[in-house]
This record gives structure tokens, C-alpha cells and sequence, in this order.
């Protein structure tokens, strides 16, 4: 069965994170992408070995694609960039605002000349106003949209532990390739789109922001548990684990209190009986649960969370997830043997995709130069 995308040439002036990831998956969705690189390859090579001897930012964001090795400031082989442009359908860059501009690749002009073509320019802060040549990197721009803030204990802030900043601009990214793509069918326009990692968690901070802006109150940082709706959080059991609840409504808290904790009234209690009551009283209420749950061990009371049909979670690491039953893999090529890595989450008609391999630095160079020599 045919991909979706199958016929769709991208060419991706890429590097490190959020553009790779916007065109992995549209590799995967059956898109031909052709990755430029430097001679030395793309940085996010270099992160880590951890593969094999690769890094595990490259095998993940890189399956699918062709590497060509170009040198942009060699006459001849700006010539070629162009001449694949000239069948393209998406043009993708993450270079530092105004590069492409510079080189005569800047989005405006190339649309001019090629107007179904789709444009898509990632930066750090836009490309517009005091930050716009600001260099962005990931937990740089989670400290600077605030993430960081909400992030952790309350004796600091923290890191997310994975590149949210950037995959959430790669997924931005993606989507409105994809709605672009959608629109030419309709008009025979290409379009212009422009996408930041700080506006991409900025979105994703919108109900901190909110709360802020029209509460005059910013979301306290409290670790492995909700700064807005309780009970929802990590509590101990008697043999020394910690199990995820997590309330939603009150009928799920008349059923916890009644059927876990075993104390029917607390729904009646001024202190518990709805969220906003609860969360300022979370002392109060978390001590309730806690003289609960250290009554029992994990097992005992994993198995009445079950039966009360209450929403929980282990703490797992990432061992267990390696193990973890819900985990689906997919084994994808890369130039120094086979990588089983996490699938990508949907499932079409209820098929696993074939994922392409992972390229080598510029294993496709001769062949794509033979292909766009006129």
C-alpha cells in the first residue's frame, strides 16, 4: 500500500532537532526527503555514540531520508540546491535568521518564482523583533518561555528530561506542512510558514500563562504531583514504592475516598468537596492519603485502585519503559546495523509503517548530483 505523502519531493536544510523532526515524519509518511549536510554532517551526529557508535538524536530524527553533501557557498553546488528546488514541493531550514535570505533561498523569493512551493523557516524566537537573532537551543528556550519555572520541586526549577522546545516546534512544523499541503490541493498556492521553538511551548504554557494573566497567581512548582487539581500526584505505600493517582471529578473522588480510602464522608468535608477546595487544603488532604496508603503495600493497593476503577500510574525509569507492555517498536536501518526504537504513535488502518534506514554523511550525494545534473 502506497504512503500517504508518496510522491512528495522535500529538500531539508537542516540540522540538530526541530526541522529534523518536522521531515522525519514526513519521510515517514512516504515523502522523499533529501537532507543537506555539511562535509562533517549535520552537528546532532556528533551528540552522542550511544548506537552503535551513533547518536541516538540522529537515528531517531534521520530514518527515511537522503544525505547530499553540499557545500551552499560552492557556486556549482548552489546551483544544484536550486535545480532540486525547482521539483520540490516543501523547502525546510532552521538556519539562523537571515541566512537563506542571504544566499537568495529566503522564503519570499522563492515563492515568487516558485509559487506552489511550500516554505517552512524554524527559528529560536521568530524572525522578527529584539530576539530574532538570539541563538535557541532547547533548554535555553525553556528557561526563556518559562517552562523551566513550572518544572520540578519547589526548591528550583527544572529541565524537561527530553527536548520538548524543540519537538514540539518539529511537530508545529509538521502539521502545518501537512494543512499546506492540503491548501495547494484546493488553490494550486504553495505557502510561507514560519515556526519558533519559543512559540511552540508557548503554547504548550498557555494554562500557566492564563492563570497568571487573569488569576494574578503563577502555578507553584510541586514535583510529581498537579499545581491545579487534587488528589493527583505520588503518594508512598508501606514497602517503600510511589503510585501516580490522579482525580478528575468528583464522582471519581467520591468513589476513591469511599471505596480506597475508606472514608465515605471526606466528599461532605467544606476542606475536600470539590478541587478548588481540596487543592487549597492539599496538606490536609494529602496527610488522608498518605495514612492510607502506607497502610498498604503496592500490590494490595494497586488491586483497589483497579477495582474502584481509579486512574494510576508506577514510577517507572527508563528500564521500565524499555520493558514496558505498552511499548510498541520498530526496527529501523542504520549504517552500522539495526536500531529497534519506539514506533511512531498513530497506526493507520491498523498497519505498522515501514520506517526508512538511517543515511550515511552523504551516501546519496553521486546519485542525487547524477539525477539533478540538468
Amino acid at each position: 500500500m502506497d504512503k500517504p505523502l508518496k510522491g512528495i519531493l522535500v529538500l531539508s536544510l537542516e540540522q540538530a532537532v526541530a526541522a529534523p523532526f518536522c521531515s522525519s515524519r514526513l519521510a515517514d509518511a512516504g515523502a522523499r526527503v533529501i537532507k543537506v549536510e555539511r562535509a562533517e554532517g549535520d552537528f546532532a551526529r556528533g551528540y552522542d555514540s550511544v548506537v552503535h557508535g551513533e547518536s541516538a538524536y540522529f537515528v531517531w530524527l534521520n530514518r527515511g531520508k537522503e544525505s547530499l553533501v553540499l557545500n551552499i557557498k560552492d557556486k556549482e553546488d548552489m546551483a544544484l540546491l536550486k535545480r532540486i528546488l525547482c521539483r520540490a514541493d516543501i523547502f525546510i531550514q532552521n538556519l539562523a535568521p537571515g541566512a537563506t535570505a542571504r544566499l537568495g533561498l529566503g522564503s519570499e523569493e522563492l515563492r515568487d518564482q516558485l509559487p506552489r512551493l511550500i516554505t517552512v523557516d524554524i527559528s529560536g524566537y521568530g524572525e522578527e523583533g529584539p530576539y530574532a537573532d538570539m541563538k535557541a537551543y532547547d533548554l535555553l528556550v525553556q528557561a526563556e518561555s518559562g517552562l523551566s519555572s513550572v518544572t520540578g520541586r519547589a526548591e528550583g526549577p527544572g529541565r524537561v528530561g527530553v527536548s520538548a522546545c524543540d519537538i514540539s516546534c518539529g511537530m508545529y512544523s509538521y502539521m502545518a506542512v501537512l494543512e499546506a499541503l492540503i491548501d495547494r490541493d484546493r488553490t494550486g498556492q504553495g505557502g510561507a510558514i514560519k515556526t519558533s521553538l519559543f512559540e511552540g511551548m508557548a503554547d504548550w504554557m498557555n494554562v500557566p500563562l492564563l492563570t497568571y494573566d487573569y488569576a494574578g497567581s503563577i502555578p507553584p512548582r510541586v514535583g510529581l504531583n498537579h499545581p491545579s487539581i487534587a488528589p493527583y500526584g505520588s503518594y508512598p505505600t508501606s514497602d517503600g514504592s510511589e503510585i501516580l493517582i490522579s482525580i478528575q471529578n468528583e464522582r471519581e473522588f467520591e468513589r476513591f475516598a469511599s471505596e480506597v480510602l475508606e472514608s465515605p464522608e471526606m466528599p461532605k468535608d467544606d476542606k475536600f468537596h470539590n478541587n478548588e477546595a481540596r487543592c487549597s487544603n492539599r496538606d490536609k488532604l494529602d496527610k488522608v492519603i498518605i495514612s492510607s496508603f502506607t497502610n498498604m503495600d503496592r500490590l494490595e493497593l494497586t488491586k483497589r485502585l483497579r477495582k474502584s476503577q481509579i486512574a494510576f500510574g508506577e514510577i517507572n525509569d527508563v528500564a521500565s519503559l524499555s520493558r514496558h507492555p505498552a511499548l510498541r517498536r520498530v526496527e529501523v536501518d542504520s549504517p552500522t546495523g539495526k536500531v529497534l526504537m519506539a514506533a511512531p504513535p498513530a497506526t493507520i488502518n491498523g498497519l505498522e509503517r515501514h520506517l526508512g534506514p538511517v543515511p550515511a554523511i552523504g551516501e546519496h550525494t553521486e546519485k542525487i548530483r547524477e539525477e539533478f545534473s540538468k
